[in-house]
């Protein structure tokens, strides 16, 4: 009977312990105006993850992707990470523009709505997508769909180092691809 009660204190400890893993490598999210300013003082690149709340690859890419710990450290060290509601409310300031969602319907907050002005102003046409910037704010990329760690950290260290700038045809980036040796831990 012991056994069991200690097996059982093994098996709860073990399950918090995620938890709290999740809790210390968690991604250090702000607003694009913040990104902003934060760039002004120490430039790094942008990841901006456009997501909305209905959609289910959104949640995976939070959970397995985002939630990863070498994900979160390495976004944490070489970018400003940015959260964007593509179908939210929020007011957003971006090269001396105001965005806005004047179609938004607050009785659809958590399903399918209108879709935000700056979503639009970056060509968002799918989710997730993470939008790429660089150090100045101008724009790389968009990286549409749910992508596991590995398939994220190709796209991550790629821009980081600046190789897209060096990719301007399909077959240099194939080659680029097949040759990149990932080292991000799958969860």
């Amino acid at each position: 009977m012991k056994q069991i009660g200690l097996v059982l204190l093994v098996v709860v400890l073990t399950a918090f312990k995620p938890t709290t893993e999740a809790a210390e490598n968690k991604i250090n999210w702000v607003t694009i105006e913040e990104a902003l300013e934060l760039q002004k003082k120490e430039p790094k690149k942008i990841i901006m993850d456009v997501y909305t709340k209905w959609c289910g690859p959104c949640k995976m890419l939070d959970k397995n992707t985002f939630g990863n710990a070498d994900v979160a450290d390495y976004i944490n060290k070489h970018y400003y990470a940015v959260k964007f509601n593509a179908e939210g409310n929020d007011e957003v300031r971006f090269m001396d523009k105001t965005f806005k969602n004047p179609d938004y319907d607050p009785a659809k907050a958590n399903r399918r709505n209108s879709q935000h002005e700056f979503a639009r102003y970056l060509k968002v046409r799918a989710y997730p997508t993470m939008v790429f910037f660089d150090e100045e704010a101008k724009f790389i990329a968009p990286i549409s769909g749910y992508l596991k760690p590995q398939n994220l950290e190709l796209y991550l260290k790629m821009f980081k180092s600046d190789k897209h700038k060096e990719m301007d045809t399909q077959e240099k980036f194939n080659e680029y691809y097949k040759s990149f040796k990932p080292s991000f831990k799958e969860l």
